[in-house]
């Protein structure tokens, strides 16, 4: 059996493709790592938001309702049934 050889045009469309293809793997891999980097940036982020959470509850309240944008700490709402108050 002679020897089969892929036409020029055949040969440069399997190597761009193989190219993107890898360069595919590499952005999803590079994205994986990403991930990984971040997620115990989030977890830290998390246990000071807790810990601040603690502190601002013994110092105006469970439930106190904290406007984020002014900083104004309201009492919470006395929901209403019926119309009136109980």
């Amino acid at each position: 059996m002679a020897n089969k050889k892929l036409k020029d045009e055949e040969l440069k469309k399997v190597q761009e493709l193989n190219q993107k293809f890898l360069q595919a793997k590499i952005k999803i891999a590079d994205t994986v790592i990403g991930l990984f980097n971040t997620v115990p940036a989030v977890d830290a982020i998390q246990e000071q938001f807790s810990d601040l959470e603690k502190e601002l509850i013994k110092e105006y309240g469970e439930n106190a309702v904290i406007d984020l944008r002014t900083g104004e700490v309201k009492d919470p709402e006395t929901p209403v049934e019926n119309g009136e108050n109980k």
